[in-house]
Order: structure tokens, then C-alpha cells, then sequence
């Protein structure tokens, strides 16, 4: 017993830390799963939609769990509290989710990952425009350096095969701005309604409006028709790609914040190249290491930055 008492008073940043860094292994395997069901005919709208079909109903009976072990909670269902988290979670979970699965129509899933990875940087530049946040030495070269890796990739990957490459590129890009906008409002609002909370209300929102449009684009019987291989990978998109890690990281957001958590996936791409790899049989050249090695490496640099307390731009608060 005595062993695990200085477990129990550990820093609840190292806590933090460890749920940002689960959270990013175990977010690495969407894009596996998403590819698995591309290449089984699945449009983009229905594999959106059957990873919250899977997911919502899971979050539901967490709510409902939640709410009865500690009825002290519904004092935060306030209307403005549900409808806030709806509105945030949707946009993470819907909105960003729809450009980044839709971007995965056009580039591997180890390109999507290293470009997705670079939305720190974004988190920064909204944090600051937006939100009277500050830029610490060294985040601009740490950004440098990641852009670089993937300027490597995307060169070798326009002088192969250019169809799409744009497209994907910027819709997954698009994708990072839209979950760094999430990230830094998602704070506030699960200082109102905790995380858990506001993780369930999120997600099924965005659910709800992922089947809504599914329905509407490919019809309502359209997750009826899908094969049990896409079934199968529906479900652990949305257990093991969505449920377990959306949870790791809000917890680490509402721990550490928005800007430390961003910066402490390194372990996302490196798993998702990995696995794109051993799966997928997804190509891996030098270029591919070298443009991977920038992208993280500008990743470690950022982390580093953001643990200094020198500052080279205050904006003001107000």
C-alpha cells in the first residue's frame, strides 16, 4: 500500500498529460478504420454516421450512468449549458470530423495525420487572435520546422500521384482550424458543465446530425445495406477511434488546457504511419521518414516552447 501512495499524490498535470497522449494513440486508429471502409464502397456521409450510430447510444447510457450516481449534476443542465456544449461538441465532432473523414477520400492515412497534426499551431493563432492568449519563444520555429515535413510529403506525394492531393490537403487543414477553434472554446464550457457532461451532450448532438445527413444524401436505409466487414469497422471507429479517446482528451483539456494538450500527441502520427503501413500497405519511403520526423520534431519543439515563461507577443486580455 505504501507503494502506491505517491501515485495518489502525483501532479494532476502528469495526469493530463498521460490522458492527452492515450488520447492521441487511440484517435490515431480513425483513419485506419475510415480507410478500411472506403475500400468497401462506403461514402463518406455513411461511415460518419455509423461511427455515431455506434457511439451516441454508448454516451447516452454514460449520461444517464452519471446522472444517477451523482444527481448533483442536473443543476448544470441549464438550457444555456445544454444548448453551448450542443453547439461546441458539434462543431469538434461533426463539423471538423465531416472535412477530415471527407478529406481521407483524397490522401493516405499517414498524410492526413501528419497534416491534421499540425492544428497546435492553429490553437495558437486563434488562441491569440481570439482569445488574448500569448506566443511564447519558440513556437514559430517549432512551426517552421513542421511545415516543412509536411511541404516534403506533399512534394513527394504531387510529383506520384497529384488527383485530389489539394483537395484532401485542404479540407483536412480545414478540419485542424475547426478542432483548434473546438479545443479553446471547450474549455470554458466544461468548467460549467464538467466533462462528462459535456462530452455526451457533444457528441450526440453531433450525431444526431451526422444520421440526419446521412439520411438525407444517401437515403435513410443506407446503414441497413452495409456489409458486417463494415460493421465491424463501424465499431471500433467508434469505440476505440472515438468513445474512449474523445473522453482522455477532454479530460486532459479540462486538466491542462487546450494549447499543452494539442502539443502532446507525438505519439498519434507515429502510430498512425504504423499502422498505415502493417494494414493499409500505405507506401513508406525516405521522403515519408524525413517529412515525418519534421512534423514531429516540430511537434516536440512546440511542447518545449510552451513550457517557457519567456514571451515575445502579449496581446492584451481584454
Amino acid at each position: 500500500m505504501s507503494e502506491t501512495a505517491p501515485v495518489q499524490s502525483a501532479s494532476p498535470d502528469l495526469l493530463g498529460y498521460g490522458l492527452a497522449i492515450g488520447g492521441a494513440i487511440l484517435f490515431a486508429t480513425k483513419g485506419i478504420f475510415i480507410k478500411l471502409a472506403y475500400f468497401e464502397g462506403t461514402p463518406t456521409e455513411t461511415v460518419l454516421a455509423l461511427r455515431m450510430l455506434v457511439a451516441v447510444p454508448l454516451y447516452l447510457v454514460i449520461l444517464v450512468v452519471a446522472l444517477r450516481r451523482s444527481p448533483d449534476l442536473m443543476s448544470r443542465l441549464s438550457l444555456r449549458n445544454v444548448l453551448t456544449a450542443a453547439g461546441v461538441g458539434s462543431l469538434g465532432y461533426f463539423g471538423a470530423s465531416y472535412l477530415d473523414f471527407a478529406g481521407l477520400q483524397f490522401v493516405s492515412a499517414q498524410y492526413e495525420r501528419l497534416v491534421l497534426f499540425t492544428y497546435p499551431f492553429f490553437t495558437v493563432a486563434l488562441g491569440m487572435a481570439f482569445f488574448g492568449h500569448t506566443l511564447k519563444k519558440g513556437i514559430i520555429p517549432a512551426m517552421l520546422v513542421s511545415w516543412a515535413g509536411l511541404a516534403v510529403i506533399f512534394g513527394w506525394n504531387l510529383s506520384i500521384k497529384s488527383d485530389g492531393l489539394i483537395e484532401g490537403t485542404l479540407l483536412v487543414l480545414a478540419s485542424g482550424i475547426l478542432f483548434a477553434l473546438y479545443q479553446l472554446l471547450a474549455k470554458n464550457v466544461m468548467a460549467a458543465t464538467g466533462t462528462t457532461l459535456f462530452t455526451c451532450i457533444g457528441m450526440s448532438s453531433a450525431g444526431l446530425i451526422a444520421l440526419a445527413q446521412n439520411a438525407a444524401v444517401n437515403g435513410i436505409g443506407s446503414l441497413g445495406a452495409l456489409s458486417p466487414n463494415v460493421w465491424a469497422y463501424g465499431l471500433a471507429l467508434g469505440v476505440v477511434g472515438t468513445i474512449l479517446p474523445s473522453f482522455m482528451l477532454n479530460s486532459a483539456i479540462h486538466r491542462v488546457g487546450a494549447r499543452v494538450t494539442s502539443a502532446t500527441g507525438t505519439f498519434g502520427p507515429i502510430m498512425t504511419i504504423v499502422l498505415a503501413i502493417i494494414v493499409l500497405n500505405e507506401p513508406f519511403t525516405l521522403f515519408h521518414a524525413a517529412g515525418a520526423a519534421l512534423v514531429v520534431s516540430g511537434a516536440i519543439l512546440f511542447a518545449r516552447a510552451e513550457r517557457r515563461p519567456d514571451i515575445i507577443i502579449a496581446p492584451s486580455a481584454d
